[in-house]
């Protein structure tokens, strides 16, 4: 027997949604992007989910997420250098299984020195399939 006093007024309206996928993109920052749940595909409001990839021997510019946080599973390749902190003097190695967050507002560069493809699976408080970068050139020739 169904709990009416559960069920939402107006259930029709709310429901899951299956997304079956999308098309990848460069994102401004220089990594690829493939939106699964967003405003754009379910109408997310919240959050972002789907998959990021940084191709082999590429990198990100610099750049930060002024209103939002990110948080990555790294799925596959060899491993990572995520660089971060004001000036980028931070240098960690991010490998497969590893999980990485990133506060809104700190500058960072992602590099992929390997000969494979890094990725990962991303979420984000940002809903939008085109989130909130802020591109930092000022701080690019700081990475090698």
């Amino acid at each position: 027997m169904k709990n009416e006093t559960m069920q939402p007024k107006n259930a029709h309206v709310l429901s899951a949604k299956i997304v079956r996928g999308s098309d990848s993109y460069v994102a401004e920052q220089g990594s690829v992007y493939r939106s699964g749940v967003s405003a754009e595909s379910v109408g997310s409001s919240m959050l972002w989910l789907g998959t990021i990839t940084l191709p082999a021997g590429r990198r990100t510019s610099a750049h930060r997420h002024q209103g939002h946080e990110t948080a990555l599973l790294m799925t596959a390749g060899k491993e990572i250098e995520i660089w971060s902190g004001a000036a980028l003097e931070r240098c960690d190695i991010v490998l497969p299984g590893d999980y990485l967050f990133i506060p809104a507002g700190v500058p960072h560069v992602a590099v992929n020195r390997s000969t494979e493809n890094a990725e990962f699976l991303g979420a984000r408080n940002d809903p939008a399939a085109n989130e909130s970068v802020v591109l930092m050139p000022e701080l690019d020739d700081i990475v090698p």
